[in-house]
């Protein structure tokens, strides 16, 4: 899709506001350099947590997209080992909290191996079948001015396809999500785009919905990433958001951090070769907010009817909101 001119101007606008800060001392910008009436000095004056890290916010996308690069091969693998298969669970909560009807237009950023937009295409797909049948049942014993009618209404319309856009950051995570859609067959309606979800490649108001999964927590900046996700969809979209989260019982709390600060890093290695990835997933769970600060920072973004859904106790939460 053309990037529209609005949305040029916008981007630059962004990059200035992140760009230069105005100070009564002079200008500072992200490059790290100031100007002061006798010298010019040069700092980074802006850093942000790569897990329990601090960092530049320049080297944490470098970082995030490594691991995820080094991670990729072994990207499903390690979802089942790790959560026991329970992943499957929470996005199959996902789908039916989202229940999309035929037609829809998808969005899944960091959408990485696909399993958001295999799930969309195939509810959708089931969505399809349930309607046929019902129309089946009230026209059991049609007319011959009925029959004529259902077909001229197909040649005039035709059914709507719904379209799923895997869009990630990470060449390696859509190789992989590739190979797996060639392998089971599902290609019908689906596409896929290299993008980074705070400056998305597609024009404003083009999508139904969006979804992000176990991926906005290694976004740089959140709020940025909303904002993009809000601008996106259609009036009316709807965003859903699978992240892990804060758990809500205590003992199960203290259960969930010996079994992903011992355990997850351990997996990791055994089976994907790469400690130090798993410990920074692991990490960067505990740096996410929390269900609330997470509502409330998606209500700022300009998203309405926000709310979240506990899954596990809350080792996951899923959140919606609607863009009116």
């Amino acid at each position: 899709m053309a990037v529209s001119m609005r949305q040029l101007v916008r981007r630059v606008i962004r990059l200035s506001n992140r760009n230069i800060n105005v100070t009564a001392g002079g200008v500072s910008g992200r490059s790290g350099c100031c100007w002061g009436p006798s010298s010019c000095r040069c700092f980074s004056d802006r850093n942000t947590h790569f897990g329990f890290e601090t960092v530049p916010e320049a080297e944490k996308a470098k970082r995030v997209y490594k691991v995820f690069e080094n991670v990729a091969q072994k990207y499903d693998i390690m979802n089942d080992a790790m959560s026991l298969g329970i992943h499957r669970l929470w996005k199959d909560a996902l789908l039916h909290v989202m229940n999309p009807q035929p037609g829809a237009r998808l969005l899944d950023v960091a959408g990485g191996t696909g399993d958001i937009s295999f799930r969309f295409l195939e509810y959708v797909r089931s969505q399809q079948e349930r309607q046929k049948r019902r129309v089946a049942r009230t026209m059991q014993t049609p007319s011959w001015q009925d029959i004529s009618n259902s077909y001229s209404n197909e040649d005039k319309d035709g059914p709507q396809e719904s379209k799923a856009v895997v869009c990630d950051i990470n060449k390696e995570m859509l190789k992989v999500g590739k190979q797996k859609a060639d392998s089971t067959g599902i290609s019908a309606g689906l596409s896929w785009v290299v993008g980074d979800a705070e400056e998305l490649p597609f024009d404003d108001d083009q999508f139904d919905i969006y979804t992000i999964a176990f991926g906005i927590r290694n976004v740089t900046h959140i709020d940025q990433a909303l904002q993009e996700a809000l601008r996106v969809l259609k009036p009316g979209g709807r965003f859903l958001c699978l992240e892990f989260s804060k758990v809500t019982n205590p003992v199960l709390a203290r259960l969930y951090d010996t079994y992903s600060f011992q355990v997850i890093p351990v997996l990791g290695e055994v089976i994907a070769g790469d400690w130090k990835s798993y410990q920074y997933l692991v990490e960067s769970i505990r740096k996410f907010p929390d269900q609330e600060e997470f509502k409330s920072m998606i209500e700022d973004a300009g998203f309405y009817c926000v709310q979240y859904y506990n899954l596990t106790g809350g080792v996951v939460a899923l959140h919606s909101g609607f863009k009116l």
